[in-house]
């Protein structure tokens, strides 16, 4: 079996016996993506990479292991453009994220940077500004997004793993479109410290891998309080591999009803029956719930992220840092047209929009409603954790979207977010599981995600259960 097919912990033992060396795990990717034509990598430095593989410790968790790295986390001296032309050869790292160093201190080696939706707006990764990335499963559709890149380098065997970055499904839709497993953690779980911000209340940095227990080895590293992130919390660190394949008896796994109504594919729903059936089989027991606020939920979200990314992105004006405009007539001016230049038309969209319901007049019609509303979604959880140990939906109501399927319509871009977008307005944790395939009209294979949503800090139990669906899938 090739060194790029194979999961984290095969790697970790061939290591460990010295049977192969992080620079054969280098090579092997790197020979993948010369011949790829998935467009997952906005660039990699393999000659870096191999230097620093040099000085890794194999005895540590991840060590020798390549870790692909979405554009909007910042790697020391390494570009970080959030695919976008704003900061595309404008702007270096110079530091390491929080996630990076953690990444390091366990020996694992960053490797690339993955394309992705500009500064993380969108749903199939089309919104870059640097390139294109397509779904490893069919050339014609998307990957997903925003971290499309992360998701579709970990299904093309360019990457082992990947991070990723989820403001509102970000890692579990596209994980679910590439048939690879992505984990959201709680908010506060793991810093946000070098992660450019887009909305900095639903943010949040985590894993894309071949397996579960690959997402609990990354998460291992990367997850704990940092005092230079705020919002970061002081929780104890669990071994998350401990206890993975212990079985999912007598847990409660609850069903809620607005997430089964009519706007399911028929074939991805019944990807999810045959998972549910097969969980229940494993000794689960499967209760109905309801969370009553979910059709809130996008317009919720819509007016949230889209405030916090006015504010957020205001910091690109063309003056501090990104590219700039030549012989600007003034200052508005300068202003006015690095951004014009700088700003695809989804961020635009999205900033106008955030401005809109910040602005005096509408504050508390749209933001300061928005918020109470965002409360009732999080008590809906907190009731339903009352009742069920995780809860079981889909991902996505559909497989992969054909690219440029919804480019003149961005609100049903927004719609198909209408079952992640809770997790990030409430806080909690959540995953995407391969649970089988179904067929396209052209014949292909398309994947489809199983997602499990946990209380908050519930990552342990949430990747119980997310083995076991494993398990039912590769049975």
């Amino acid at each position: 079996m090739s060194l790029n097919t194979q999961t984290i912990s095969s790697l970790r033992e061939q290591l460990s016996a010295g049977d192969i060396s992080p620079a054969d795990i280098l090579d092997s990717l790197a020979e993948n993506i010369s011949k790829s034509d998935v467009g997952a990598y906005l660039g990699h430095d393999l000659d870096c990479a191999k230097h620093e593989a040099t000085s890794v410790d194999l005895t540590k968790p991840l060590g020798g292991i390549p870790i692909g790295i979405k554009d909007n986390i910042n790697v020391n001296g390494q570009p970080c453009s959030c695919a976008s032309s704003f900061l595309e050869n404008a702007y270096r790292a110079p530091y390491d994220a929080t996630v990076i160093r953690k990444l390091r201190e366990a020996g694992a080696i960053p490797f690339g940077r993955m394309n992705m939706d500009e500064f993380a707006m969108g749903s199939t990764t089309e919104n870059s500004a640097l390139g294109k990335t397509i779904n490893p499963h069919d050339v014609c559709r998307a990957p997903g997004g925003s971290s499309g890149g992360s998701a579709a380098a970990v299904a093309s065997n360019t990457a082992i793993a990947t991070l990723g970055s989820d403001t509102g499904g970000s890692i579990r839709q596209p994980a679910s479109h590439c048939g690879v497993v992505g984990l959201k953690p709680s908010y506060g779980r793991i810093s946000r410290y070098g992660l450019v911000a887009f909305a900095s209340s639903l943010d949040q940095i985590g894993p894309l891998t071949r397996s579960v227990e690959d997402a609990a080895l990354v998460l291992n590293a990367i997850a704990g309080h940092d005092s230079a992130d705020s919002t970061s919390l002081k929780q104890d660190v669990p071994d998350f591999t401990e206890g993975l394949s212990d079985g999912i008896q007598g847990m409660k796994l609850g069903l809620p009803k607005e997430y089964f109504g009519d706007g399911i594919h028929p074939a991805v729903r019944e990807k999810i029956d045959h998972t549910v059936k097969g969980l229940n089989s494993a000794g689960a027991e499967i209760v109905e719930i309801s969370l009553p606020h979910t059709e809130y939920a996008v317009a919720t979200y819509y007016i949230l992220a889209t405030a916090e990314a006015s504010s957020n992105l205001s910091r690109f004006d063309g003056i501090r840092y990104g590219n700039r405009v030549e012989n600007p007539d003034d200052v508005l001016d300068l202003y006015r047209r690095s951004r014009a230049q700088g700003f695809g038309p989804e961020v635009k969209r999205r900033i106008i929009l955030g401005t809109y319901v910040l602005s005096s007049g509408y504050y508390d019609a749209y933001y300061n409603r928005a918020q109470k509303v965002r409360t009732l979604i999080r008590q809906d959880f907190l009731n339903a954790y009352e009742k069920v140990d995780a809860i079981i939906s889909p991902v996505s109501p559909n497989a992969a979207p054909l690219l440029g399927a919804d480019k003149d319509n961005p609100l049903q871009q927004y719609l198909a977010d209408i079952y992640t977008i809770s997790a990030n307005i409430a806080g909690i944790s959540g995953i995407s599981v391969p649970c089988g395939a179904i067929t396209s009209e052209t014949g292909s294979n398309l994947p489809v995600g199983l997602q499990i949503l946990g209380p908050s800090m519930g990552e342990q139990s949430l990747l119980r259960v997310a083995r076991a669906a494993e398990v039912i899938q590769q049975s």
